[in-house]
């Protein structure tokens, strides 16, 4: 067996396996879950009855909205920082602070979702945070204060960044490691500055990847769940267990036994996503050679 065919057949065996798995975890449930949001108890098709009846409640309306502000602050902070950040440790080279950083950065990532927000939980309480002073500080006496509804979009966004971007931070280092340094130092000789080199030359070249981070991190955002759940838990209602429009899913199926109406929610969430993707895909020409 010649050794281009070989590496074919280990191409296809390797997605082949992604396949499967694609296939097992993601068409099939996607498959069900549209099978439940257009038919009733009985298994009789009702068209588009649930995604109106998911529509008219109350609460519906009102988790959409918390979560289009969450994911405006998140998409926002993530890229400005991440991108910021990712630049800052490319100046610093493979000096052993650069290093340090990288993996100070990414360390926070190793926590699951579950673990990190019970961590905020302790970090938010006035009365025994080490930052209690600057809680204090900024007026807030009660945990119950600080986890006001107004103030949950920002709180999401915080443990969302302090969660998630220190993966990409490194993935973005990585980026800029692969921009040709010819490119670099010829923006230098023509008198670019650190500012002027990062903005006309970095940040273009980290289009894609700046699009692919925001395609993951929006269907990410859009499946605000563990993060209100724990702390609508913790203070005793105040974030309100249908905050989000996955809570308000969750609600549907374990409280009002409603599985077609909580489907009806997920395949809205999914379509949502869907289209984000297609239109930033469109938009950015990511399958474009360069």
């Amino acid at each position: 067996m010649s050794a281009p065919v070989a590496r074919h057949r280990a191409g296809y065996g390797f997605v082949a396996a992604y396949v499967v798995l694609l296939v097992a975890f993601g068409v099939v449930p996607t498959v069900y879950a549209i099978s439940f949001a257009v038919s009733d108890a009985g298994g009789r098709f009702t068209g588009l009855t649930n995604f109106v009846t998911a529509a008219q409640d109350f609460r519906f309306g009102a988790a959409v909205g918390h979560v289009a502000v969450y994911l405006l602050l998140w998409l926002t902070t993530l890229v400005v920082f991440v991108v910021g950040l990712a630049l800052l440790l490319h100046r610093l080279g493979t000096r052993t602070t650069g290093k340090t950083l990288r993996f100070l950065y990414y360390l926070p990532g190793a926590l699951a979702g579950a673990a990190s927000v019970l961590v905020w939980l302790f970090m938010l309480d006035p009365a025994v945070s080490p930052a209690g002073f600057l809680l204090r500080g900024l007026g807030f006496e009660t945990f119950g204060e600080v986890v006001a509804l107004d103030h949950l979009p920002v709180l999401f966004t915080l443990i969302a960044f302090w969660t998630g971007a220190g993966g990409w931070i490194v993935v973005m280092y990585g980026a800029l490691n692969t921009i040709s340094p010819d490119v670099l130092e010829a923006a230098r000789i023509d008198g670019a500055g650190a500012w002027q080199t990062a903005w006309r030359i970095q940040v273009p070249l980290l289009r894609k990847w700046i699009v692919y981070m925001v395609i993951l991190a929006f269907a990410g955002g859009t499946q605000l769940f563990v993060e209100p759940q724990l702390l609508s838990q913790a203070s005793v209602g105040v974030a309100g267990r249908d905050y989000s429009p996955n809570q308000l899913s969750y609600d549907f199926a374990f409280q009002n036994n409603d599985v077609g109406t909580a489907a009806a929610v997920s395949v809205e969430l999914l379509v949502v996503s869907l289209v984000v993707a297609a239109v930033f895909v469109t938009r950015s020409r990511f399958f474009d050679a360069d």
